[in-house]
């Protein structure tokens, strides 16, 4: 886990704290964590039951796929969830709703052929709200990975953020987490766990805030795809706005269209 529970109070150098239920709790900020604004440490989640989830809340999985390993400084291909891969479902909490969008798995069983990682990151602001629980979120995954693998593709890795500004839920009121898009704490997770190289990986999202994480991240690039959310007019425009010099910004129909992108070029 990134966080260590600091038993003793003579390692001092470097902590920091947080509050939780009138208790204090010291943690050890590794190097690359110390810029990430992590103030979460529930000591009565069940993490032995979800191990996927961090002591900083966030979902980390690094799925073992049998057979297949992921070289070092390769570039990864990064998929929003919900309108991406899977069609838009208002807080999607029912596997029995889940339905793959034309083109996903053919287009991640392509980046499995040529050894990219495929990383989905998803905000997950439902959890927050207390719409859905994180073993509603695991049923979801799970179907999601059966219906893509039923056709020859198979994701390498899954973060998932909780947190947002409203919500009565212990994952309510951050107004700015870090891990949540457009900010890139997940796709710096993701680096730091695959070793990708990030300058030449692409995102692909129906939302501006997936490709600003993208291009928070250091990222080639962000694909805007009009499923989901994406054929709105305000996405549309924000996205465009995003475009620069070092990262570029294109617009296709689908998942199915990012078969085009330099990753696949290569």
């Amino acid at each position: 886990m990134y966080l260590n529970l600091i038993s003793s109070f003579y390692e001092l150098e470097n902590l920091s704290s947080a509050r939780y239920s009138g208790y204090i709790f010291f943690f050890r900020f590794p190097d690359k964590m110390r810029d990430m604004n992590i103030l979460f440490n529930d000591p009565n989640f069940p993490y032995t039951t979800l191990p996927h989830i961090q002591e900083d809340g966030i979902w980390c999985e690094k799925r073992d796929i049998r057979g297949r390993t992921v070289s070092d400084n390769t570039p990864a291909l990064f998929l929003d969830r919900d309108g991406v891969i899977v069609k838009e479902v208002n807080y999607l909490q029912n596997p029995d709703d889940v339905e793959l969008i034309p083109g996903a798995a053919e287009t991640i069983q392509a980046a499995n052929k040529r050894n990219i990682p495929v990383v989905v990151v998803t905000n997950q602001a439902g959890i927050a709200y207390g719409y859905f629980g994180w073993q509603d979120f695991l049923l979801v995954q799970n179907k999601m990975h059966k219906e893509l693998e039923s056709q020859g593709a198979y994701v390498n890795a899954v973060y998932a953020c909780p947190f947002h500004q409203k919500g009565q839920t212990t994952w309510g009121g951050h107004p700015n987490h870090e891990a949540r898009k457009p900010n890139n704490g997940m796709l710096m997770r993701a680096k730091n766990m695959l070793s990708i190289n990030m300058e030449q990986s692409w995102i692909v999202g129906d939302r501006a805030s997936d490709l600003e994480a993208g291009k928070k991240a250091g990222l080639a690039g962000g694909l805007h795809v009009l499923t989901g959310h994406g054929s709105r007019e305000g996405e549309v425009t924000l996205s465009k706005q995003l475009s620069s010099s070092n990262y570029q910004i294109q617009e296709v129909n689908s998942i199915k269209d990012a078969q085009s992108l330099p990753l696949f070029m290569s």
